[in-house]
């Protein structure tokens, strides 16, 4: 049986070796509602925006401590060159161990302060609301990003069968070409200007399965998978035929966007930090309570519970408070101004995607028709040709309007779901109800 050893040790290697081998990359059909699912949970710009939004909640918790009671604990170890004492008369007497420890437990609480805490709670609250709506801003901002990108690559595949079908009716062309030019029917220089244009629609159908598999590569960057992934796509339909009416359009720009609410919410913190900055001028009342030990042979009572009611209040602090809130009134002066620019660049961009979309739309109705015009004088110059009576010049050309046609067409039509999608997404809709 000894033959056998080196056989079965081989293909057992075999075995080992396909098991490590890495699974070969298969296509996996992705939709635009499923790709912008993922890319909504995975994406990473997504996910740093939701850690800002966790670092602003655990601020909150901060900011509400302020309200809660304080505890405080100590112990301490004392060790004294001298032992104290106390001369009474003529008498002197011990009033303390030489080494002793002490021990304390305190409990304190905020009774009132005007407003300055809670208010200061109230400001991590706001900022933890804009921190919320520069989440969902980013989500959809990450999703239209997506969208663009999905659409990008259904136009580059449009774009790789129109160089195909220009490819083939080229080599048609040219298979017609050389057949008459064997007759004797035609010259040569119509066989060459047929080989030339062929060799320049292979160029460009080459240029366009590149341009393709870098829109891929883009798709998979967002979707944090491997570059070299690939990507069945599923075609997109429009979901708003019916032109928009612009000035509905503003107004619910103006109330849905993210970025308006994250300057009202701003806004809002703001008047709340005036206020706890308004509370330096006046005195925090508080209450503090424990129990205080100290090792003392010599004392009547080595422990004992107090409570203390009491109040601080800062006389000075060199203008800090009046600068304070010097500030907080330029900032919020700022935030009006902002507002207002935010509301001008809103409508300029709801406006922009209106018209691109306006735009498309008619376009999309003039590339339709001329595909249907330039199919049928393709197919008239190519009978004319065949029977001697039209050019190798003419064919190539029909076939040049043709493929512009076709090119312009699923340009036109991806454009105008691209103003959709912007338009959508400048109104301050959510792309992923859009695209459910």
């Amino acid at each position: 049986m000894a033959y056998l050893k080196y056989p079965v040790t081989l293909i057992l290697a075999v075995f080992i070796f396909w098991g490590f081998m890495p699974e070969p990359l298969s296509a996996e059909r992705l939709t635009l509602p499923d790709g912008l699912r993922i890319v909504t949970e995975e994406n990473r710009i997504v996910k740093l925006s939701r850690q800002d939004e966790l670092i602003s909640e655990a601020d909150t918790r901060v900011a509400r401590s302020g309200l809660l009671p304080h505890i405080y604990g100590s112990y301490t170890r004392n060790y004294n060159e001298k032992q104290q004492g106390a001369v009474i008369g003529n008498q002197f007497a011990y009033t303390q161990q030489k080494d002793f420890y002490t021990y304390s437990l305190t409990v304190q609480q905020i009774l009132w302060d005007f407003g300055g805490i809670s208010s200061t709670y109230r400001v991590s609250k706001k900022i933890l609301e804009t921190r919320q709506y520069g989440s969902k801003r980013t989500k959809n901002f990450v999703a239209l990003l997506f969208t663009t990108g999905y659409l990008d690559l259904l136009e580059s595949e449009k774009m790789v069968t129109v160089g195909g079908k220009e490819v083939e009716r080229l080599e048609s062309h040219l298979k017609t070409a050389r057949s008459l030019y064997n007759e004797g029917v035609i010259t040569r220089n119509d066989l060459l200007q047929a080989e030339v244009r062929l060799s320049d629609a292979r160029q460009k159908l080459l240029t366009a399965g590149n341009m393709r598999k870098i829109n891929v590569s883009r798709l998979n960057n967002m979707l944090v998978r491997p570059l070299p992934s690939t990507i069945e796509t599923e075609e997109v339909a429009g979901s708003a035929p019916e032109p928009v009416d612009l000035d509905r359009a503003f107004e619910r720009a103006e109330k849905e966007r993210y970025e308006v609410r994250i300057v009202d919410a701003t806004l809002e913190a703001v008047d709340f930090e005036a206020t706890a900055k308004k509370a330096e001028y006046y005195p925090k009342f508080f209450v503090e309570g424990g129990y205080n030990y100290v090792e003392n042979k010599y004392a009547l009572y080595d422990g004992s519970w107090a409570v203390m009611g009491g109040m601080t209040v800062n006389f000075l602090s060199g203008g800090s408070t009046k600068a304070g809130l010097d500030k907080i009134h330029h900032q919020k002066n700022k935030l009006v101004t902002e507002r207002k620019k935010l509301i001008d660049d809103i409508r300029l961009e709801v406006e922009r995607y209106y018209l691109e979309f306006a735009n498309a739309r008619e376009k999309v109705k003039v590339t339709q028709d001329a595909t249907f015009q330039a199919e049928e004088n393709l197919r008239i110059n190519t009978v004319k040709y065949k029977e001697g009576e039209g050019t190798a010049t003419d064919v190539i050309d029909a076939i040049t309007l043709l493929t512009t046609a076709e090119t312009n067409y699923h340009r036109s039509r991806y454009d105008l779901l691209r103003a959709e999608a912007g338009l959508m997404h400048a109104m301050g809709q959510d792309l992923l109800e859009v695209y459910r």
